[in-house]
């Protein structure tokens, strides 16, 4: 059973977001010579970092057509920070067994990524097949719906009346325990209240738990609630306990949310006991609770914008010491970082426009230094086209501009600042990724736009590469203590640092090293896109009708394209 040190609300493990996939596919190829194919589509995944494919399911065979619509669905768990690659080949089967080998006929194949499926409009996506050279296959047809995990959270609050004195020099320091039971007959502490010092009449303050934590989606699951008498040493002393379930709950404030606090062990001992004291549910309401995938399927774009250290403690590029070195063999830190990130992000973006900047390098022709200059050199339209164009922006800026210096985050910032201060109806979310070697020189100016910027729809990400000391960094990343500029605190936490060095891959693999720190930087952005909406009141739009007539998209970096976004235009 769970004892109450067991609890951890910060490494508590919430079901992750379920996606179910519907597919359908369009005018296959016909290899049955007296009737049409019998097609089935076969999942593959790939694991984090590796480029291993493993079947994950297949779909039903449907006899005799070449335009299936299947109706066994795929489910899978969905990680916003990961790089979730799928494989789909189709299959005419020519025999009932198992072995993919004996089906003589391959259909052909396409690739995509799961957060592609759901970044599209409607979270539908059409491409073609490909794999048997000269031939048209058809195309293939996803459509992604979220599955409801008891998505609901409930808020609550009891108070208690006469209960057991336990302190020998004063009264009892109540709190609550709630577990929900498990299948096996086992307990899960879910919820734990704040200690009430020194009164046998306790009011606990309200609080607010996912209904799924409190009973995993069973209404009739058993919810046990043990009382206890708070003792500094952590031998609390055990007061009583009742049960009940999320079903009684529901029902507010009644006669039938008092509950007598019963102790076992007393009740065996005394033949006049009758209960330990009282807890009464003094008020209860549910809520819906709104998801990332709810905002993505309601048009919610993300924004990435690219921001590169350009300062000459980075060394001579042209030198395979330096950190912006371009190897004709394997990439720099900086270009891995970018890529790590980008190809999540990009999925999320419709037009795969992305503004990228560098900062503290002396421009051509006169040398003058910049904290915000267009990588593509063009300041009118600071947008490349995908995260390659960005890379080959970055590259050709290598050759062009001098290393120089200050290291000074506030404009970038500011910039991004600018245009997501435009858009703050929900319909788009800004991602900033910083890319940097060094100690910030403008940290006062860094620390003020950062609490500016956690009022609006952004967030900032911040990647440290090479071997330096990146402490002062910390002060930044508002995980233990929110940032704090002039006296005023930041909003919302919207700043996530990591140091690369922590996630290189000792074998040499980059691809895993580049998933490690994809997973890490990009965990909170969910949540915090959640927060801004939840802290403005705004809800998710309906799910966007999806585009049945679309031209079916045959390469991975064309999307349907959403409402016309605000860029960053100038620098």
């Amino acid at each position: 059973m769970a004892t109450i040190g067991d609890f951890d609300p910060l490494n508590s493990t919430v079901p992750a977001t379920k996606i179910e996939i519907t597919v359908s596919c369009r005018n296959l190829l016909d290899m049955d010579t007296f009737s049409k194919s019998d097609p089935v589509v076969v999942l593959y995944v790939q694991g984090l970092g590796t480029k291993e494919w493993r079947e994950f399911g297949r779909t039903e065979v449907i006899d005799n057509t070449l335009n299936p619509d299947f109706v066994r669905k795929f489910v899978l768990d969905f990680f916003f920070e990961e790089k979730q690659n799928l494989r789909f080949d189709v299959y005419n089967v020519d025999t009932r067994s198992s072995n993919l080998s004996k089906h003589k006929d391959f259909l052909g194949q396409m690739f995509c990524t799961l957060g592609e499926i759901l970044g599209t409009t409607g979270s539908r996506l059409e491409r073609t097949l490909s794999g048997i050279p000269g031939k048209k296959c058809g195309t293939i047809i996803f459509t992604a719906e979220e599955l409801s995990n008891c998505r609901d959270i409930a808020t609550m609050q009891f108070c208690a009346n006469k209960l057991d004195k336990k302190d020998f020099f004063g009264k009892s320091d109540p709190f609550l325990v709630f577990y929900r039971s498990n299948e096996d007959g086992t307990f899960t502490i879910c919820h734990k209240t704040e200690v009430i010092k020194n009164n046998l009449n306790p009011v606990w303050q309200s609080f607010t738990i996912p209904v799924r934590a409190l009973c995993n989606g069973d209404y009739d699951r058993t919810v046990k609630v043990d009382v206890y008498d708070w003792d500094r040493d952590g031998s609390h002393d055990f007061i009583g306990e009742f049960t009940t379930s999320y079903r009684e709950l529901s029902r507010g404030q009644s006669q039938f949310n008092v509950y007598e606090v019963l102790n076992p062990k007393k009740k065996g001992k005394k033949k006049k006991y009758v209960n330990s004291g009282t807890v009464t549910l003094l008020s209860f309401k549910v809520e819906s609770e709104y998801t990332f995938v709810d905002f993505i399927r309601g048009g919610t774009q993300l924004n990435f914008t690219v921001a590169i250290d350009f300062t000459a403690s980075n060394g001579n590029p042209s030198q395979p010491t330096s950190l912006h070195y371009m190897s004709p063999y394997q990439m720099n830190a900086y270009a891995m970082a970018l890529k790590a990130v980008g190809e999540i992000i990009q999925d999320y973006d419709s037009d795969k426009l992305f503004p990228a900047y560098g900062f503290g390098a002396k421009l051509p022709p006169d040398g003058k230094i910049s904290h915000a200059f267009p990588l593509n050199s063009n300041a009118e339209n600071p947008n490349c086209v995908g995260i390659d164009g960005v890379l080959e922006s970055y590259f050709q800026s290598l050759r062009s501009v001098q290393l120089y210096g200050p290291t000074n985050f506030a404009p970038v910032i500011q910039q991004v600042a600018r245009c997501a201060e435009e858009v703050t109806d929900g319909s788009q979310y800004f991602v900033l990724l910083m890319i940097t070697d060094g100690v910030i020189s403008d940290m006062a100016q860094t620390k003020e736009a950062v609490v500016n910027a956690a009022s609006l729809p952004m967030s900032i990400i911040i990647v440290g590469v090479g071997p330096a000391e990146f402490d002062a960094m910390e002060e930044l990343d508002g995980d233990e203590v929110r940032v704090s500029s002039r006296g005023r605190f930041a909003e919302r936490d919207i700043v996530q640092f990591v140091p690369f060095r922590d996630y290189i891959d000792r074998s040499g693999n980059q691809v895993l090293s580049m998933a490690r720190l994809a997973k890490d930087v990009l965990a909170e952005i969910p949540d915090q896109l959640l927060s801004f909406m939840k802290s403005r009141g705004i809800e998710p739009r309906p799910p966007l009708p999806a585009c049945s007539n679309c031209p079916s998209m045959a390469t991975t970096n064309t999307t349907t394209t959403a409402a016309p976004k605000e860029r960053n235009m100038h620098a």
